[in-house]
Parts: C-alpha cells; sequence; structure tokens
C-alpha cells in the first residue's frame, strides 16, 4: 500500500541544508498553481523546513530593504520585516529571525502581472495585459511608463505576452516577450519560438527567435535569460543579439536568482492538460517541479529541490540573505492584526474577551 505522503513534500540533494547556512539565507518562491509564497529555509546543516503562506495565485516578488512586494491576480501587497516581533511570535516564540508583517495593498485589477521590481521608492510591474512596464500606487489600477515600440495603444488584449524585467544600475533595462505582436494574444501563433528581449532605453529589439525567454536578469555586467520552451540558461550579448547555452535542464525553467557565486533556477512540472504548454519542445521531458542550484564560475550543479505533490509550478524565486528563518504572515488570517508596530516600538496585541 502507497503511503499518501503529507502536501508540499519535497526531496532534496544532501548537502542543500548545509549550503543556506553556509551562505545564511532563505529562499522564497511564488506558486500561482498552488496560489502560495513559500520560504525554505535550514533548520540544521542536514534538515531543511518550509513555511507556505497563502496568496491568491502569486507571480512576481521583489524585495528592497526590509520591504517585500508580492503580485496576486487582483494586488500588489507590501509586506514590511519587523525583527523585533519575530521572537514574540505568539504562535512560535524564539523561532523566527525576521517577520514580514502585511503593510498595504494596492488594488491593481486584474492585470495579469508578471515581475516586479523596486526602482527607487516606486514599485514597477511587468503589466501582462496591457503589453507595458507600469508604476503600481494609490491612484489608479497602473500608471503606463513604458511600452514596446512595436505596440501602437494600451489596451487590456496581451498583445507580445511582456513577461520579464532585468534591471541595469537600479533602472529598468531590459525586458522579455513572448512575440514581437500588436495583435490580440498575437503571441501565441509562434510562442515555441517568436521570444524577443528588448532593451528598454533605446526601445530596440536586440534578440529575436528565443524559445520563451523568461527571467532576464544582470550579473557582473552581462545578461542572462532563461529559455523556458527549451529548458537552457543562456547568457545573451546585448549588441549582436547571439546568445551562448550556458546550461541546459530538464524542465520548464522560469524564475532565477542569483546569491554570491550561485545561481538559484526554478523548474515547473508542465500540466499536461494545459493548452498553452502542452506542445512545447520542453514538455516531455519536464520531469519534476522544484530548484536547482548553480555554482557560476563552473556551470556545474550543486544542489536541488524537488517537490512529489502540491507544487507543480513555479513562477518567482528570491533569496533572502541575511536571515536563516524568516516568518511571513498574509492577510488572509487575523494574526497580522495583532501585530501592532511604530517607531517608539513593536507590541502583540492581547486579544480582548467579551465582558
Amino acid at each position: 500500500m502507497n503511503k499518501t505522503l503529507p502536501p508540499f513534500s519535497c526531496s532534496h540533494s544532501p548537502n542543500l541544508p548545509e549550503l543556506l547556512n553556509q551562505l545564511g539565507c532563505t529562499i522564497v518562491i511564488s506558486t500561482y498553481q498552488a496560489g502560495k509564497v513559500i520560504m525554505i529555509s535550514a533548520i540544521n546543516d542536514n534538515s531543511l523546513i518550509q513555511l507556505p503562506r497563502n496568496f491568491q495565485k502569486p507571480m512576481g516578488l521583489a524585495f528592497k530593504g526590509n520591504k517585500m512586494a508580492v503580485a496576486t491576480t487582483n494586488e500588489v501587497l507590501i509586506l514590511g520585516n519587523a525583527p523585533q516581533m519575530a521572537p514574540n511570535y505568539p504562535k512560535q516564540t524564539n523561532t523566527y529571525d525576521a517577520l514580514f508583517l502585511p503593510r498595504s495593498v494596492y488594488y491593481t485589477g486584474a492585470l495579469d502581472i508578471h515581475d516586479l521590481e523596486w526602482v527607487g521608492n516606486e514599485i514597477w510591474a511587468v503589466n501582462t495585459l496591457f503589453s507595458c512596464l507600469a508604476v503600481v500606487d494609490e491612484e489608479y489600477s497602473f500608471k503606463p511608463k513604458w511600452k514596446p515600440a512595436f505596440i501602437s495603444d494600451l489596451s487590456p488584449l496581451d498583445k507580445c505576452h511582456l513577461n520579464g524585467l532585468a534591471m541595469v544600475n537600479d533602472k529598468p533595462g531590459y525586458v522579455t516577450a513572448l512575440g514581437e505582436s500588436d495583435t490580440p494574444e498575437g503571441w501565441r501563433k509562434n510562442k515555441s519560438n517568436g521570444g524577443i528581449i528588448i532593451d528598454v532605453e533605446s526601445n530596440e529589439v536586440i534578440a529575436r527567435g528565443l524559445a520563451m525567454p523568461h527571467s532576464p536578469r544582470i550579473y557582473n555586467d552581462q545578461l542572462f535569460a532563461l529559455l523556458s520552451a527549451t529548458g537552457e540558461l543562456i547568457k545573451v550579448n546585448t549588441q549582436s543579439g547571439r546568445y551562448e547555452v550556458i546550461k541546459k535542464f530538464d524542465g520548464f525553467v522560469r524564475g532565477m536568482t542569483r546569491h554570491g557565486d550561485y545561481l538559484f533556477v526554478a523548474l515547473s512540472r508542465l500540466r499536461e492538460n494545459s493548452s498553452t504548454f502542452n506542445d512545447l519542445p520542453i514538455a516531455k521531458r519536464s520531469l519534476f517541479c522544484g530548484i536547482v542550484i548553480l555554482h557560476m564560475p563552473t556551470a556545474g550543479i550543486v544542489g536541488y529541490l524537488k517537490y512529489e505533490n502540491s507544487v507543480e509550478e513555479i513562477y518567482d524565486i528570491k533569496v533572502i540573505p541575511g536571515f536563516k528563518r524568516p516568518g511571513l504572515l498574509n492577510h488572509e488570517k487575523a494574526e497580522h492584526r495583532m501585530a501592532l508596530t511604530s517607531p517608539e516600538g513593536d507590541f502583540w496585541a492581547v486579544a480582548k474577551t467579551e465582558e
């Protein structure tokens, strides 16, 4: 008789807890398929622990200082770390070395936001529905800041499936899209090899014919990206548009972040009934969902985590440096309302009993 596994069961390379301990960090992933943001921490050099929290179809994640942003179906949530509150969290005292609490919510509506980044004090979002980069604030659902030159007008038609944003010197530098189209969902006609990378400043397409590019990132002044449809990590020459394959994975790669010499890459296991993904070149080799850690100087795989159930698709992955066991409260449950923070001091409120 097969034993039923508990939710979010996973296996991992034996060295992964020790690696996270040595790096002094925690992994954070978003999975819109499971409706969770999950923090993955090392308890010691031999064991990991996960902290899954409910969010409505979370996508892009962004961190700046003590702030965390999460893009969901209709909102962008801002959470703040209150480290003084962490040791006294009533449900688990002396457990966390950080505690992210809900601080504000922007009601954006269903923009299909993908990547998020802080630009100064503004939150920039890849607004996939309107094919633009936009600022999230309290005045509107979004304020458009930039669109590809081939997009004739701002309309909610997902014309090119703009998805990824790479920052250069704390400013938007490059974006990825699944097609160079100005028609409603026109990117779908050539989705497996019609992807592009655009230089935001010049608004020029610098690379074409890419296999579903996602997660563009600048590391050591070089542009990297993931080709989801072929499972490849590439390095792009921004002058010629040519690229070299750094590593090929057996999975749909989407979501990438760096910490020190290590690159954390997220892989998804594609659903057979997905009309968007089931005919991609990688579909039959998309064997598991999880995380692969790459040593950048050698391009060697040095660790992994594989989900056995619950999580099949990951969108984003980030690393929180300096915290080995952070906590996270969402805005669905009442606990966060008991956390009272101020510049003068932080307190856990005591629930009043009825007289």
